[in-house]
């Protein structure tokens, strides 16, 4: 016996639910390359992409996943033989760092947690202690898919400063842009990166880069650079050397919808609706929480993310076993744990194009699940969601 009909109510960080509209700008023939429509779409994407990072730098756009834009900040202002300080706080500053010791970069591992976002004055002791400049480079992430952390941007950025530090800084919003605040100049950002398949709605794969003057400057004489994600081919003349080749045409038609759709409804509005959504799914996980056996794995609440919760499940019950009950039985798709977390949580996504009735019906089959189980939990998380929801969001 279910309760599961039509759509799939997708509640996984990424990819997100894609609108309709996105869907149907899709849904066309393909069109030339060299003139015409297209060139005015990719002109205005990349423009609005400015907005959307808050630059007045450069940006790119590869037909890739975020991988793949992890790959091209690297390739376009590293060298081989140059250190990165790589600040973990989850599974995916880790993986990009490992990406540019494959390309032959030497790499330091700033040791945090899966529970606790880095820590600036740690940041700032360390780079410090670099008497000689070796680290060219800083990697972190805004917020971590897999722990379900967000870290504080402008404060490792004043901890670099304080340190009087020249290292290029890099940040990863794969999981944030366009779901919390993000300032790249006035954080003072050099290299951003992002793709399409998370706040910006639009299918996998397209990721972005954003560079400001300082990282152009880096570029010039970067030995990484490799045709294909060089940021110099991508400022030819011709239209197709901005995708070194053939334009991934229906995804920036999708792209283009998507973007107006973020725009509509304003970046602040979006940050405010995600932050609402993630205040609902928090006060339901601290109902469970009750129970003793789930807990939020982000341990401060002020470093619990806008788009992604993550929930540990303990007491020998199975994390696995609560998704498979809302697929099967509620038609919602939860994400699970990966990396260290695999098998032992649930991540509940409230990002993109989603809204109350959404996710509220998310945490609705959660709390089913449970009683279903008999997952010990505390009672009243749904109508702790709704009472957060109505007290921020007035009539």
């Amino acid at each position: 016996m279910t309760v599961r009909t039509g759509r799939d109510v997708l509640g996984i960080p990424g990819p997100t639910t894609i609108p309709d509209e996105v869907l149907g700008a899709m849904h066309r023939p393909a069109i030339q390359i060299y003139t015409g429509e297209l060139v005015d779409i990719t002109t205005s994407l990349l423009d609005d992409l400015r907005h959307i990072f808050r630059t007045d730098g450069r940006t790119y756009i590869y037909p890739s996943n975020g991988h793949g834009a992890w790959e091209a900040a690297l390739t376009n202002v590293l060298s081989r033989g140059d250190r990165i300080l790589v600040l973990e706080s989850g599974r995916f500053a880790h993986n990009w760092g490992e990406m540019a010791r494959m390309l032959g970069v030497e790499i330091e591992t700033f040791g945090g947690t899966w529970r606790d976002a880095v820590d600036p004055a740690a940041v700032e002791a360390r780079l410090k202690a670099d008497t000689e400049g070796r680290i060219q480079a800083i990697l972190v992430v805004q917020i971590d898919t897999a722990s379900g952390v967000v870290n504080d941007i402008p404060a490792i950025r004043a901890a670099i400063d304080s340190a009087g530090h020249n290292a290029l800084f890099l940040v990863d919003t794969i999981a944030s842009l366009a779901c919390m605040p993000y300032e790249m100049d006035a954080w003072k950002v050099d290299v951003t990166v992002s793709a399409a398949q998370k706040g910006l709605m639009t299918p996998p794969g397209l990721g972005f880069v954003a560079a400001n003057k300082k990282a152009l400057a880096a570029h010039e004489t970067a030995d990484l650079r490799t045709l294909y994600w060089d940021w110099t081919a991508r400022e030819g003349e011709l239209h197709y050397q901005k995708y070194c080749g053939t334009p991934p045409e229906h995804l920036l038609f999708g792209l283009r919808a998507a973007l107006d759709i973020l725009l509509k409804e304003g970046l602040e509005g979006a940050w405010t609706r995600h932050r609402l959504l993630a205040g609902a799914t928090h006060s339901a996980v601290a109902r469970w929480a009750e129970g003793g056996v789930l807990e939020f794995n982000i341990t401060d609440p002020r470093a619990r993310s806008a788009s992604i919760t993550t929930v540990l499940v303990g007491g020998g019950h199975d994390a696995p076993a609560i998704q498979d009950y809302c697929l099967e039985k509620c038609n919602v798709t939860l994400g699970g744990g990966i990396g260290d977390l695999k098998g032992k949580a649930l991540r509940i996504a409230h990002m993109g194009y989603s809204n109350a009735p959404a996710v509220l019906g998310m945490l609705a089959s959660v709390d089913m699940a449970l009683k279903a189980l008999k997952i010990p939990h505390g009672a009243g998380a749904t109508q702790a969601a709704v009472d957060f929801l109505a007290e921020n969001v007035p009539a």
